[in-house]
């Protein structure tokens, strides 16, 4: 099964929304059996974003997967990109 980077960008001046959904965007994460791996993008030790890699059956299948994060939800990202993602070290 392919896998699919879904890089997620926070919107400015919205940690305090990342914070009161972290709980639920963990749960639907660790929900998820396709999951490859998950984690904040930083800059200068503050989350701005998310990288998550998951499988799933096509670009499709990724996309409407991402639509239902709880940070999707609740309005955090100004954007999300989906792309096919192949592993070749590690």
């Amino acid at each position: 099964m392919p896998h699919f980077a879904l890089i997620c960008r926070d919107k400015p001046d919205h940690l305090e929304v990342r914070k009161a959904t972290r709980e639920k965007h963990l749960a639907f994460l660790n929900g998820y059996d396709g999951l490859f791996v998950a984690g904040p993008l930083l800059e200068d030790g503050n989350p701005i974003g998310s990288l998550v890699v998951i499988e799933a059956a096509d670009l499709e299948a990724a996309r409407a997967w991402a639509g239902n994060d709880p940070y999707v939800a609740a309005g955090l990202f100004s954007s999300v990109e989906v792309v096919e993602w192949k592993k070749v070290i590690g």
